[in-house]
């Protein structure tokens, strides 16, 4: 977009202070870029006693997801940009239909004033690269030598499943474990880690920074929910790079009382 004297203005859901530690990383904002999609999520049932992935649900939640992505991603290679900085994904469910729910990927595209030592600082696949960190944690790990290479997520819908009458009232009034209810957790996050890492190999990341892990029971009721794993692919610049040590902050000012 251009201004009335012809210079090039640019848009940004980034706070000042984030703004300003992008420009120091040596990354100008070009556009807020956005990928949207309004999705009918699908019905599955699953078995009233028995632990288990709603692989249809999983699917759909998915695969909303990556057009969404894939659309702020065409915008921001429209803009020319190399990479798109502090990436939300969010999920609204609409009122005005059953089981529709708009899928938005949001963030800010970013062109690097300089190329990075290993030549570009697009993905393996030549997108720009897509990073939720705050500008904070992002001109950090630029700082010390690293690069984002990717969002990279993994999703598992489950459906836990309900106790008998019998084996609910035998722990009445006890300290125990429900193993039932523990291994079911377990295993839709794992299924959930497992497929946001293979995502990562898939870019040829050195590791994943920023990993946060969701339970989002959305509109299916308590025995049905998804397990949302998201972070920052992320590979070093030079192979010689170094960090630089934390150094000690003493403040002169008086703290909170």
């Amino acid at each position: 977009m251009r201004g009335d004297h012809g210079r090039a203005l640019f848009t940004s859901d980034l706070s000042v202070n984030e703004f300003l530690l992008v420009r120091e990383a040596g990354f100008r904002p070009v556009g807020l870029v956005l990928g949207s999609s309004v999705y009918h999520v699908g019905l599955q049932v699953g078995r009233w006693s028995k632990n288990m992935e709603l692989d249809k649900l999983t699917q759909a939640m998915y695969h909303a997801r990556e057009l969404a992505m894939t659309r702020m991603e065409a915008e921001a290679a429209e803009l020319g940009a190399d990479g798109i900085v502090g990436v939300r994904l969010e999920i609204e469910f609409k009122e005005y239909g059953n089981d529709l729910a708009e899928f938005l990927a949001i963030g800010t595209a970013v062109v690097a004033d300089e190329p990075p030592p290993s030549g570009t600082w697009r993905t393996v696949h030549g997108l720009p690269f897509t990073s939720d960190l705050s500008g904070q944690d992002f001109w950090t790990l630029v700082q010390a030598g690293y690069a984002p290479l990717g969002l990279v997520m993994g999703t598992c819908v489950y459906h836990i499943a309900h106790r008998g009458v019998l084996a609910s009232m035998s722990t009445v009034g006890s300290n125990v474990e429900i193993e039932q209810y523990t291994e079911a957790l377990y295993d839709a996050r794992e299924l959930a880690m497992s497929r946001m890492q293979a995502e990562a190999e898939a870019l040829q990341a050195e590791g994943i920074v920023g990993v946060q892990l969701m339970s989002l029971p959305h509109r299916w009721g308590g025995h049905t929910t998804e397990f949302f794993a998201i972070g920052t692919a992320v590979r070093p610049l030079r192979a010689d790079h170094t960090i630089a040590k934390p150094s000690l902050v003493l403040p002169l000012t008086d703290g909170p009382r």
